[in-house]
């Protein structure tokens, strides 16, 4: 009977363990979901608090970086709500930018105490034609599709955005398609913080649109294999070229601690 029961406990332990770590990829998920809810309607206040005030928190952006809470708030507070609803918290009138977060694979430390995720997002944005005279945007829409390769970190039992890292992958206008998309169709950030006073506070290496179609690296290991994708295979090199012909492989940045 005495075995028995330690069997039994062993078997709790090992329940309970399995509940933890899905309770805490549920939660994870949840998260980016809320992330995508709030930027959709230019909530970015709420945006920002999603942020770890941890110091290697940043978000990547458009071959940005931005640091510490401090920067995260730059972008969104500053950056973003000034140039599309003139600085408040909230939606304005006629202003669509919608950030569906899809295909999320999110994955927990043993400790339970970090995660890393890779989500989808399909964006389509734009101006109604009732306010191409008054919003600085003028009359536009477009398409957006990118990828994030995210961190995570759980402060006193809370799951927050830890290190939040965006790959615009490709744009297009709605009339004519990606087809026709120039390449770079949005510029690269160029002016670090403070002479850009929304500006990141370092640049990324190698950043990458469409047409580039580099893979942007996974957090994880081929499920059956347990071997990552070769770095040459992250290549996108021009059809029937070598891979060594295109550029470097995309890598994710690490924090400071880890480096």
């Amino acid at each position: 009977m005495g075995s028995e029961i330690e069997e039994l406990k062993k078997l709790v332990e090992q329940l309970q363990s399995q509940v933890t770590r899905l309770s805490d990829q549920e939660e994870v998920r949840k998260l980016q979901y809320k992330y995508g809810y709030y930027l959709d309607k230019c909530l970015y206040k709420e945006v920002a608090d999603l942020y770890s005030n941890h110091p290697d928190t940043c978000v990547e952006f458009l071959g940005g970086r931005y640091n510490g809470k401090d920067g995260v708030q730059r972008l969104y507070i500053g950056r973003f709500a000034k140039a599309f609803v003139n600085g408040r918290n909230g939606p304005v009138h006629g202003f669509l930018l919608d950030h569906p977060q899809i295909q999320g694979i999110v994955d927990v430390n043993p400790e339970g105490t970090r995660a890393k995720g890779r989500f989808r997002s399909m964006m389509s944005a734009g101006t109604h034609d009732s306010v191409k005279d008054t919003h600085p945007r003028g009359l536009v829409q477009w398409w957006e599709g990118g990828i994030y390769e995210n961190e995570y970190i759980k402060e006193d039992g809370i799951w927050k955005i830890f290190r939040l890292k965006y790959f615009p992958f490709w744009h297009a206008t709605f009339e004519k398609g990606w087809s026709h998309t120039k390449p770079n169709y949005v510029p690269f950030l160029k002016t670090l913080y403070p002479e850009d006073p929304n500006g990141p506070n370092e640049l990324c290496e190698n950043p990458m649109l469409w047409p580039d179609c580099r893979v942007v690296p996974f957090h994880y290991t081929h499920p059956i294999t347990g071997v990552q994708v070769a770095d040459d295979d992250l290549r996108a090199p021009e059809y029937g070229k070598d891979p060594s012909t295109g550029a470097p492989p995309l890598t994710l940045s690490k924090p400071k601690s880890e480096t």
